[in-house]
């Protein structure tokens, strides 16, 4: 039997920081639907923290099955944690020294901050699924199967209500809901491709 096309130990503090990422993106989403004034933006939040709940299970199981300790730290793991605890506070703060809207644009910076790391969690564990071969690569590629178009969803969905939202409050025309939630993009292209329509859509 030769050796698997990845790292082992790698893949192992991946996931760890999988769970971490998935496990703070619960309390970043908690505290910016606290900040959201939209409420599209809210109730959009709201729908993302409910998957959000689901992709933890998803990590979990996959810890599960490879013997590894969902809750085992490591230094990655910790690192992951103090930056999902860092968008937490600095919510918090905005909300306490801005007024609404002003924290309402943190907030969505925030969760683009938290989706870029989680995105990049999802992408990776799908290059090591294209690298692993038999019962292996079936079960990594379905755990990635089911979270992946969510991820795409949350970051890109989010980046544009961030841009848009600053938009705003510079005192200029924006699209709102943007333009990559009214044409549901799930794509790096899709989302591309709706921001450079915004401009028909004022």
């Amino acid at each position: 039997m030769g050796q698997p096309g990845y790292d082992e130990v790698q893949l192992k503090d991946l996931l760890l920081q999988m769970m971490e990422t998935e496990l703070g993106g619960e309390q970043v989403y908690l505290t910016a639907i606290s900040c959201a004034v939209n409420k599209d933006l809210k109730e959009e939040w709201r729908g993302y923290l409910k998957e959000t709940k689901a992709h933890q299970n998803v990590v979990r199981t996959m810890c599960e099955q490879l013997g590894i300790n969902a809750n085992e730290t490591s230094p990655s793991r910790l690192v992951v944690r103090h930056i999902g605890a860092s968008l937490v506070k600095a919510m918090e703060l905005a909300k306490s020294v801005g007024d609404a809207a002003s924290a309402q644009l943190v907030a969505c910076e925030c969760v683009v901050h938290a989706e870029t790391k989680d995105h990049s969690n999802w992408e990776l564990l799908g290059k090591v699924a294209d690298a692993a071969t038999g019962d292996m690569e079936k079960f990594l590629k379905e755990a990635y199967n089911r979270v992946e178009k969510d991820e795409d969803h949350h970051l890109y969905h989010t980046q544009g209500w961030c841009r848009e939202l600053a938009i705003k409050a510079l005192g200029m025309p924006a699209v709102i809901p943007p333009p990559e939630e009214v044409k549901q993009v799930e794509t790096a292209i899709g989302a591309s491709r709706a921001e450079q329509q915004r401009d028909s859509m004022l």
